[in-house]
């Protein structure tokens, strides 16, 4: 189970930020004790009681060990009780822009540290309000949710939640968007696509709110087995990989770019030679992290839709 805390020099590990700088070493050998992480900020459930679709499912989320490239990480699992995790720029950089995030993980866990948490603490350093997503995982052992149900019902509802918070969180309620890392990737190309006919949840005044994000942030999306129709209306899109992926997931991003721009949406595309898979942000220093920069600049560049005060 996870009460959220970890050991101070695994969080430096996880959340450090600025890719030539050099922190402690990652995991490579699997720890002994399951991962905790302290110093996150409280968790905002997605619906009071149980989720549509979650009903008499109450175990809480679990937390721990997955390896991945001879290296050891926390991913979430269990989850039960859709909920966001706010990273809230101090008041005097808050640009209004907010983003929920989408971490990958196949649909089976959540990869937190270095395509959620991290993720969220680098958005909100440089003034974006970032929403890290715990969604319900379609392919964990043992689930009956499904991606394009359940995980996009908690999706839509996150953006939904923000909008309705928007002047407490200090945000722009015109200026939400979403970004995707993975399998998050896929699900965050869905939210923004089928905002039109959203899932049915509650009928709640937050579920009264526009669930279509305002932007979409794509790295190395699932696209491969199913990929969303876009239209005119599908929200401005930044795309980006690398053609070493191990899961051959570059192509199919690539033919999605081709999709979006035929449908006049207007699209950044980034290929990088070498990255892999799951590069989110990691303390490696890797060429591959300029990906932080181009985004901020891409932001900037998206107009008064997705910036400016409340």
């Amino acid at each position: 189970m996870i009460d959220r805390k970890i050991s101070a020099v695994l969080l430096f590990a996880a959340l450090a930020l600025v890719p030539a700088a050099r922190a402690e070493p990652e995991v490579h050998v699997k720890p002994t004790s399951d991962p905790t992480f302290p110093e996150l900020p409280g968790v905002v459930r997605l619906w009071n009681g149980n989720a549509p679709g979650a009903e008499g499912r109450s175990s809480p989320l679990q937390m721990r060990w997955e390896n991945y490239d001879t290296t050891w990480y926390a991913v979430v699992t269990n989850v039960n009780t859709p909920a966001i995790i706010p990273f809230l720029p101090p008041p005097d950089k808050a640009s209004g822009i907010a983003i929920v995030v989408c971490p990958g993980g196949g649909h089976e866990f959540l990869a937190m540290e270095h395509e959620g948490y991290a993720v969220g603490k680098w958005l909100s350093e440089h003034g974006v309000a970032a929403f890290v997503l715990e969604y319900r995982l379609a392919r964990a052992p043992g689930s009956t949710y499904t991606v394009n149900r359940h995980a996009l019902m908690d999706a839509q509802r996150a953006i939904r939640t923000v909008r309705s918070r928007a002047k407490e969180w200090n945000v722009n309620p015109a200026a939400v968007g979403i970004m995707g890392f993975s399998a998050g990737g896929e699900l965050a190309a869905l939210a923004a696509a089928q905002f039109a006919d959203p899932v049915i949840g509650s009928n709640d005044a937050i579920d009264a709110l526009d669930c279509r994000p305002d932007f979409q942030a794509l790295f190395y999306p699932c696209l491969a087995r199913e990929q969303p129709t876009p239209t005119p209306r599908t929200p401005p899109a930044f795309l980006c990989g690398a053609y070493d992926d191990a899961f051959n997931l570059t192509t199919p991003m690539v033919r999605y770019y081709l999709k979006l721009a035929e449908s006049g949406v207007p699209t950044e595309l980034h290929v990088y030679a070498r990255g892999g898979h799951g590069f989110g942000i990691r303390d490696e220093g890797k060429p591959v992290y300029t990906w932080m920069s181009l985004f901020r600049a891409w932001l900037d560049g998206l107009g008064s839709s997705a910036k400016g005060a409340p």
